[in-house]
């Protein structure tokens, strides 16, 4: 069985103010990850409900391959509103179907055979699915070519200090950006640090390989145990940013498994998510110049 790339979470419309877009993290990281050759997959679950099935057939189109357990609750959907900077504002729908992705011996299979996986904290708010996802990871291989990727996503109060501690221990890679940085700090005693200092402190404590730190236009930064890369934000015309922290993670994997080095994959990464930024929605074909 071929390994696989996996986004594992939440999969959802967004209710943009031009109309619904598909949604959610797992699956944007899927979608770019596959635009690099690789053998990716989104992991959620939906309802028997219209939105459900168009959920299918809008991965379809894209030939994004799945795994989405139909079950008794709504199709997840978030209404998002965009400020004057083109920011996303979500309002997330609760007791929904992804909140309840079930475990199968199917999942179970995946995961032995799955060589990178990028969950969040988001999809882990109810017990069904963080159960589902923790038991994901622990069958899943532990060696030093896979790759459990913690992007910890913070949304609203869906979220806590026990998970995002659970979540440290079982990743070897956390992808955060500045903004959750400073509420990471506050929780886990870095206040007062610098945000590359808090990022070494993680990295130190939690035994990372890498932790990623986005900082919007600021940059961003890929660290290790022996190297920092910092790069800046390329400046485009910005169409809006759902997403684009996604293709980021997505593209930068990508490229670690191609055998890039760090400042290599941070550099495809940051191209990734900039021409991202200037398409509208989270799946935009990328030009054929950066999947190569």
């Amino acid at each position: 069985m071929e390994r696989y790339i996996i986004g594992m979470g939440e999969a959802l419309w967004d209710c943009l103010p031009e109309g619904r877009k598909i949604g959610g993290a797992p699956a944007n990281f899927a979608y770019h990850v596959g635009q690099f050759g690789f053998k990716s997959l989104a992991i959620s679950a939906i309802g028997d409900d219209q939105l459900g099935r168009e959920i299918k057939e809008k991965f379809d189109q894209r030939g994004l391959d799945y795994r989405l357990e139909t079950v008794p609750y709504p199709t997840g959907t978030v209404q998002v509103t965009l400020d004057e900077k083109g920011i996303p504002c979500y309002e997330i729908k609760e007791n929904v179907a992804w909140d309840n992705i079930p475990y199968s011996s199917a999942l179970e299979e995946l995961a032995k055979n799955c060589k990178a996986v990028c969950f969040g904290s988001l999809a882990q708010r109810n017990e069904v699915s963080r159960e589902t996802i923790n038991r994901f990871l622990d069958a899943m291989p532990d060696s030093d070519d896979t790759y459990k990727i913690f992007d910890i996503n913070l949304r609203q109060h869906f979220y806590c200090k026990e998970t995002v501690e659970n979540s440290f221990g079982k990743c070897n890679v956390l992808k955060i950006n500045d903004e959750e940085l400073v509420v990471v700090s506050e929780m886990f005693g870095c206040q007062g640090l610098s945000q590359e200092e808090a990022c070494k402190k993680l990295l130190k404590d939690y035994g990372f390989r890498m932790l990623i730190l986005t900082c919007g236009t600021d940059g961003s930064y890929v660290f290790s145990a022996d190297e920092v890369s910092f790069l800046n934000t390329p400046k485009v015309e910005v169409a809006d940013t759902v997403g684009a922290g996604d293709s980021f993670t997505g593209s930068f994997i990508a490229s670690i498994l191609r055998g890039k080095t760090i400042p290599e994959a941070h550099k495809c990464a940051v191209e990734v998510s900039a021409f991202v930024c200037t398409q509208n929605g989270a799946m935009p074909v990328l030009p054929e110049d950066m999947i190569h």
